[in-house]
């Protein structure tokens, strides 16, 4: 189930009220705005708690999504870009995050980068339909996956740090 930690990061996450995908002319704004407030509030706690691990905007519309994550491992940061698109059936299906970088390079992951969420967080995603957002997909998708999958990749020498590539 969920740890202790989880929960109250997630508990600390508000909820969305607004059943509205992309193609909801008249209230994906109001999804888009609750998405926005929810990742502000999310992001705030982060950096209350010293656990900031990444930054996230939106184009116009609010259906692509793109920017940083980082992990911090043996006290050296990797950091990653993190891209995805809102699906046209959102939010009945989840987002699919991507770390173009990392394709390829672990099982656990689709072509282009998508990391594997099948298993442990679209079942979790389906149940909470509408109140499950962005920031929801980042706490209990993206985060743990980094967790989990980070650590084993630079261990194996997978992926170096950028001061390792820089020196040689």
């Amino acid at each position: 189930m969920v740890d202790a930690s989880t929960k109250k990061s997630l508990s600390g996450i508000p909820l969305l009220k607004t059943k509205a995908g992309p193609r909801d002319n008249e209230l994906w704004p109001k999804r888009l705005q609750e998405e926005l407030t929810c990742l502000i509030q999310y992001t705030k706690n982060n950096k209350e708690a010293d656990n900031h691990w990444f930054h996230l905007q939106p184009n116009e519309g609010g259906t692509k999504w793109f920017g940083k994550c980082w992990f911090i491992h043996n006290l050296l940061k990797y950091e990653f870009d993190v891209e995805f698109d809102i699906p046209v059936t959102y939010p009945m299906t989840a987002p699919e995050l991507a770390l173009p970088e990392l394709d390829g390079k672990t099982a656990k992951m689709y072509r282009g980068g998508k990391i594997c969420l099948s298993d442990h967080f679209k079942p979790l995603w389906a149940r909470n339909v509408p109140k499950f957002g962005i920031a929801h997909a980042m706490a209990l998708g993206l985060g743990p996956w980094m967790a989990v999958e980070v650590p084993d990749l630079i261990e194996k020498g997978v992926i170096k740090h950028k001061d390792q590539c820089d020196s040689k």
